[in-house]
């Protein structure tokens, strides 16, 4: 079932009703979906592999990225930079 916002907003109990049935109601705004309500019970994507074995969670949480460069240039000079 595919909605837009404010007939969402209009009807939201009506709306979730039919969640808590099992159903899947995407929203749209002008046309793009751009949101998805699903029921709680049902797995995401991520947990059907994991529950199938075909994916493997990670052991430890993401590792904080390195620290930050402080450049004068742009991302396109620092390319052309090392290409040379």
């Amino acid at each position: 079932m595919s909605i837009g916002v404010r007939e969402l907003r209009d009807g939201l109990s009506r709306h979730l009703a039919h969640v808590r049935a099992g159903h899947t109601v995407t929203v749209t705004d002008h046309g793009v979906p751009v949101a998805r309500i699903v029921p709680v019970d049902v797995p995401s994507a991520l947990e059907r592999l994991i529950a199938d074995g075909r994916v493997t969670p990670a052991k430890q949480p993401k590792r904080p990225s390195g620290r930050r460069l402080k450049t004068a240039g742009t991302v396109s000079d620092l390319v052309a930079e090392q290409r040379r």
